[in-house]
């Protein structure tokens, strides 16, 4: 997945949590527990993603750093 489908999944995921506490899942704790281990995995998928394009763009620029 690129950076921004992650980005997307996270925002869809965010969605999800508001509306399941909108619609009264948050009486399910099995089910809060399950989505916000899948937002916690996306989190930090997208922190990954976002720093190896970062680095990779720096490497386009300046080329990539040795030693």
């Amino acid at each position: 997945m690129t950076t921004t489908e992650i980005r997307i999944h996270l925002d869809t995921l965010a969605e999800e949590r508001l509306a399941a506490l909108a619609w009264g899942a948050d009486a399910i704790p099995a089910y809060l527990d399950d989505l916000e281990r899948e937002i916690e995995g996306y989190r930090s998928a997208y922190v990954g993603a976002a720093v190896t394009e970062i680095a990779s763009f720096r490497a386009q620029l300046s080329g990539p750093q040795v030693g």
